[in-house]
Formats: structure tokens, C-alpha cells, sequence
């Protein structure tokens, strides 16, 4: 069966027409008796039309085709569906996002069938181009980590997890500063005049008072949580909860394990967050030097886990899902917006080409083709993200313009 999107219009009618479609299927009487099968002429293979690269300077959509997708008639979309139906509860209340958004809601999405019908009927495929007119990025991965703690300092419970300290400070510079709309700035008062906030190196320091949410066990893995964002904290008690990303002291992110390269300590293979926390097990002497080489400090909020099997929420303010939600630079790439990502599996060839939501963000992912690959919670996810540094291509899914 096939469908020619070509006709399709964004009328009522068309919707029904393309599901009534769908659901039916195309139901033919088998012949009494088979009739014999002509020998085919191969047809004439088209050239494929090279991509048309954009000058350089900014990030760039190239209008494609789901037949320009690799590896898309293999996914099985229906995973994607409920992170899309989540990213749409919040992009639903865009003009652009409205109708797909509502469309979307009278879809079965455990039809493998409807879903991707639901896609390539209302939805077009653009390849993402970078500023420097590059086609491919770096994917990386991340995962919620488990860590032990408790509510009060005592025994192994030394390192601090602290909430948004009283005295940070966030400036939008935008409203002093039309052309700086968008920005803002960490800061504190010193007396009448607002300066930086304290970096990693002035909140690490003995007699830094901040306020305690919780204490944990291993320095090393509370520096790796700031890095996730977010993660669970299983407390003496035998409680579990999550904490969550709440702020950061407006210090720029810089990579530990690009330091470590710099320094001639690693090479970039070695790099991955095993090989990190292999390099501070061999030099526990200079752990914290390490560690203040990021500047950059996270606050966390805590919330309570009523379902396990629920992700920690992204920077739509959704769940994310395992496998299927990505961290983007939001700036380059619509938050919330269906993207179809053709990589590798972590520290391997073996492909992995999938539908993924864009619902999170990071400190460290700048840039029109760079994507973190959420992998979810426990050992594999943390195993799979800490290897995860592959090269990728990216293609953005947006509404049809109304025909």
C-alpha cells in the first residue's frame, strides 16, 4: 500500500482520509489461482542530488525526504510516541506545533503503522547543517546515576550536595540590554556592586558555608552527577530520592577530560568517564585540581520518586525516556522538536539510527550538530553513556507549512 503525500492537504477531512487509510488497509481478493510473475526490467537508478551546503555562519536546515533517513524504514517509531505526545503537551501551545500537536492526539500509537504514517504525512525532514558548514557532530551520552547518602554529615557521608545557595543572584541582561536578549548572568552582591559567584574552587574550599541538601559518600561520583544533571541519591534510611538540576554559578562548563588531554595525562580515547575516574583512582593527590578545572558548579533541588521506572525531567519540564530523549543546544535546535539521529552504538560501528525527542540541555552541548544520548538509569546506561563519543548526523522534524 502506498500513500502520496503529494495530495495531501491539512484539512479535517485529509486527517480522517489518511487514518481511515490506515486502518483499513488495503484488502484485496487473493486470485483462485497465482498468475505467473514477469521477469522485471530494472529501471534506471536516479543520482542521488548532493545536499546543498549552506556559506558558513550559521546553523542551516536543508529541506529532505524520509527516503534521505538512513535506517528510518527500520526504527520502530512507535518508542519514540510517548516521548513526542510528552514534548507536544508543551509544544502544542505554539502556533507552528498546534494542529500537528492535536492531530497527533487521535493517533494509536502502538500502531507502528499510524505513527509513522503520522510522521511522514505531517511532518518534513530537514538535515541540519553546522555554522562552519559541517554535516556531522559529536554525540556523547548521559544517564541518572545512583549514589548513597544521607540527611546529616557523619561517617562516610562527607561530600555535600547543595541547594541554590540565598545570595546567587540571576540577571537578564536582556532587560537592560535589547541585543543581550536572552542572556543572564550569576552573580552576588559584594557591598553595592554585583560580582561573579563563587566558582569550584571558592565552594570546594574547608569552611565554604552553603546550604546542605544532602551528603554523599564519593566525591568523585558527586562531581560525575553535576555532569548528568541529575541522578538518585539512596539515603541511610533506605529511602531513595531524586535530585534534580535547580541552577549553577554561572561559571562556564569546561571538560575535565579535555584538561586531562591538554595535559598530556590521557589521550583522547582514553578519555571516557572510566578512563576519568581510572586516572583519579592512580592520583587521589590531585582530585580536586581536577575538579577545579570546571569553574562550573550545579545546585540541586530534591524530589520525591514515586515511580522508578519515570526519568528524571529534562529541560521541557517532561520525562525524559530512555533511549529516545536527547540534550541539544537549544539555541541551534528547537527544544521539544522530533529529531532523527544516525550514529553508532558507544565505542563501536554498529549503527544507531533512531527517532529521538530534543528535551534537555547541557552546559557542555554547543552547537547546531552536538547531541547528548540520554541512556536512562543503572549500570548498562551508565557503562554505555561514560563510552558514548561518536560522530553523528542530525536531520530536525517540523510541521508542514499549511498547502
Amino acid at each position: 500500500m502506498s500513500y502520496a503525500r503529494r495530495s495531501l492537504t491539512r484539512s479535517p477531512l485529509a486527517v480522517a482520509a489518511v487514518l481511515t487509510l490506515l486502518l483499513a488497509g488495503c484488502a484485496t481478493e487473493p486470485p483462485s489461482k497465482p498468475e505467473p510473475v514477469p521477469t522485471p526490467v530494472p529501471a534506471p537508478q536516479p543520482v542521488p542530488a548532493p545536499v546543498p551546503v549552506p556559506p558558513p555562519g550559521r546553523t542551516t536546515f536543508v529541506p529532505a525526504t524520509f527516503a534521505d533517513l538512513p535506517g528510518w524504514s527500520r526504527d520502530d517509531v512507535r518508542a519514540a510516541w510517548p516521548a513526542f505526545m510528552s514534548s507536544c503537551s508543551v509544544l502544542g501551545r505554539q502556533a507552528q506545533w498546534k494542529e500537528s500537536c492535536a492531530i497527533a492526539r487521535n493517533v494509536d500509537g502502538g500502531d507502528e503503522r499510524a505513527v509513522r504514517l503520522f510522521f511522514e504525512s505531517f511532518m518534513e525532514p530537514n538535515r541540519v547543517i553546522a555554522a562552519d558548514g559541517a554535516d556531522s557532530g559529536l554525540v556523547t551520552g548521559y544517564y541518572e546515576p545512583l549514589l548513597r547518602g544521607a540527611r546529616k554529615q557523619g561517617g562516610v557521608y562527607q561530600t555535600p550536595l547543595y541547594r541554590v545557595p540565598d545570595d546567587l543572584l540571576t540577571l537578564d541582561m536582556g532587560s537592560l540590554y535589547p541585543e543581550l536578549k536572552g542572556k543572564r548572568v550569576r552573580a552576588r552582591l559584594q557591598g553595592k556592586k554585583v560580582v561573579p559567584y563563587a566558582s569550584r574552587e571558592e565552594i570546594s574550599r574547608p569552611g565554604y558555608k552553603g546550604r546542605e541538601l544532602l551528603w554523599v559518600d564519593d566525591s568523585v561520583e558527586a562531581f560525575f552527577l553535576e555532569v548528568q544533571g541529575s541522578g538518585r541519591v539512596q539515603l541511610d534510611t533506605g529511602e531513595t530520592v531524586r535530585v534534580a538540576y535547580a541552577d549553577q554559578n554561572g561559571h562556564p562548563y569546561k571538560s575535565i577530560g579535555k584538561w586531562l588531554i591538554e595535559q598530556g595525562e590521557l589521550t583522547s580515547e582514553q578519555a571516557s568517564a572510566q578512563g576519568i575516574k581510572a586516572w583519579i583512582a592512580g592520583h587521589p593527590t590531585r582530585k580536586q585540581e581536577l575538579f577545579n578545572a570546571n569553574p562550573s558548579y550545579v545546585f540541586f533541588r530534591e524530589e520525591k520518586l514515586p515511580d522508578p521506572s519515570v526519568g528524571p525531567k529534562g529541560a521541557q519540564g517532561m520525562p525524559l525516556t530512555p533511549q529516545r530523549s536527547v540534550a541539544i543546544d537549544a539555541s541551534q535546535i528547537p527544544l521539544g522538536a522530533p529529531l532523527y539521529l544516525s550514529t553508532t552504538q558507544a565505542a563501536s560501528d554498529i549503527p544507531l539510527q533512531r527517532l529521538v525527542m530534543a528535551q534537555d540541555t547541557g552546559g557542555a552541548i554547543k552547537g547546531g550538530i552536538r547531541v547528548d544520548f540520554f541512556f536512562g538509569f543503572g549500570p548498562e546506561a551508565a557503562e554505555n553513556a561514560g563510552r558514548m563519543k561518536q560522530r553523528g548526523e542530525v536531520w530536525v522534524l517540523l510541521p508542514r507549512a499549511a498547502r
